[in-house]
């Protein structure tokens, strides 16, 4: 686990030093082919999106103001930013990210946008530092799969969630077994993928941490979106020169381009899919009431 956890910090601590942005025509494509508008991407800071996204949980979260909203895995904010504005400034919108240079990140964001409603914890996931039964709604953008201990994930999200609370999530889940040399592969793992469970593991372990009415719904979306991002990461910016030379920091491969090697190499459609997942804390007295995509208004 410790390995895992320093791979995970260490590649995505690059992305977050990194220029990569919604400035970029390829970061922004990512997102968009994913489930963010144009809209939604403009109305932040563009420094929060990276292309990082395997779907859009704060379209399917049913945010209202006055609640107070988790993001596991933040990033640069990006789902942090839009939750704010949903839930107003009589709401709070919080990020938990393991990796310092995210943290950094997402809060520069926050300040440079003006957001007052927003807070950032550096935390691993299976350990918030938030108060039993003190969050409407938990929310995450492809990054249960990175976890390793997910079973105590979902505990700790049961702890944090508020009797009938909600959990959102974009994530990837396996529909059969990986071809063994991405099941282990630590870059594959990195990437969102060889970590990745089935969606009947995923309902189980929803379903022992103590939630109801779970739904794991395959988005349809291409995992082979990921490659738009190919070749923009470094030290170019938009606005450099065209011609101009950039020399890449390190000879180590970055994440986008581990990804986009492996995307080269196979169809991760066949064996995974971007799912929407919903599930339900139950009422301390009453049976919660359903909020998935069947059945919410």
């Amino acid at each position: 686990m410790a390995e895992i956890l320093d791979a995970v910090r260490s590649k995505y601590g690059a992305v977050a030093e990194s220029t990569l942005s919604s400035n970029y025509e390829g970061v922004k494509a990512v997102a968009e082919a994913f489930g963010y508008s144009a809209e939604e991407l403009t109305s932040i800071p563009a420094e929060a999106n990276m292309g990082l996204s395997c779907g859009n949980p704060t379209a399917i979260a049913h945010l209202r103001p006055g609640e107070v909203v988790v993001d596991l895995g933040s990033g640069g904010g990006l789902d942090v930013f839009l939750a704010a504005k949903m839930v107003g400034e009589e709401g709070r919108a919080i990020g938990i990210d393991m990796t310092p240079a995210m943290i950094e990140r997402a809060r520069a964001n926050a300040t440079s946008g003006g957001y007052t409603n927003v807070e950032f914890y550096q935390s691993t996931i299976d350990s918030i530092p938030l108060a039993d039964a003190s969050v409407d709604c938990v929310i995450s953008n492809c990054v249960l799969n990175l976890a390793p201990d997910k079973p105590a994930v979902f505990r700790e999200i049961a702890r944090i969630l508020k009797p009938g609370g909600r959990l959102a999530v974009s994530d990837i889940a396996l529909k059969s077994e990986l071809p063994e040399a991405i099941a282990r592969s630590m870059a594959a793992y990195v990437g969102c993928i060889a970590g990745a469970i089935s969606r009947e593991d995923y309902r189980a372990g929803l379903m022992s941490a103590g939630f109801e009415h779970v739904e794991i719904v395959d988005s349809g979306k291409d995992l082979n979106a990921y490659t738009k991002v190919e070749n923009q990461l470094g030290c170019c910016t938009p606005a450099m020169e065209e011609g101009s030379c950039c020399t890449p920091a390190s000879d180590t491969p970055t994440l986008h381009e581990e990804l986009s090697d492996l995307l080269s190499k196979y169809d991760v459609n066949e064996a995974a899919a971007s799912v929407k997942v919903y599930a339900i804390k139950p009422q301390s007295t009453a049976t919660a009431t359903c909020c998935g995509p069947s059945c919410c208004s």
